[in-house]
């Protein structure tokens, strides 16, 4: 599979690129958290409002970690609370975007990091942030459910190869899925 893609966001032509237990030390190029949340078997996707199904994430506020702002992002838009692993980042380049801004809140080279999370709690879904449901999907299931780039599923593989009862299952089914 290859790592890297291009992507239109609202007009801006972006290239991504899926970097594995890629280590980044400046946080301040870390655009945004998410994280693929397993539980009783199943993944995690959250309906945020306008933008379908996806796992949980969003940006890092001021002051925080990217793991403080990755659990705070999962009990907002998930209402879950657990144990995490680093499993890598997308690297989001404007390098070739013609509409790029320099001023933006956007660097020219930013980071989206990823996260595994194992479900310890799963509090009463209330609705009080931007997420609208949350599903609960078999992984080989989730590529069919998540309208998003491509990586989506690359995402899932790493979080499944770090999951000790996947290791071997179902890795392969999910990756000759639709994307």
């Amino acid at each position: 599979m290859n790592n890297q893609t291009y992507v239109n966001w609202s007009g801006h032509h972006l290239k991504l690129t899926w970097l594995q237990n890629y280590r980044i030390d400046d946080f301040s190029k870390v655009t945004s958290v998410h994280g693929v949340c397993f539980y009783q078997g199943n993944v995690l996707l959250v309906h945020v409002d306008g933008r379908g199904f996806n796992f949980p994430g969003g940006h890092i506020e001021k002051g925080e970690t990217p793991e403080e702002a990755f659990h705070r992002e999962a009990l907002e838009e998930g209402y879950v609370m657990g144990n995490i692993n680093y499993i890598g980042a997308i690297e989001v380049s404007h390098e070739e975007n013609p509409l790029f801004n320099a001023d933006s809140k956007y660097p020219l080279i930013g980071y989206q990091m990823f996260y595994s999370m194992e479900i310890q709690e799963c509090l009463p879904f209330l609705r009080e942030h931007e997420t609208i449901s949350r599903i609960w999907v078999e992984p080989e299931e989730v590529p069919y459910v998540i309208n998003d780039h491509e990586f989506a599923h690359i995402v899932l593989q790493a979080a499944l190869s770090n999951k000790p009862s996947y290791k071997g299952k179902h890795v392969e089914k999910v990756i000759d899925t639709k994307f």
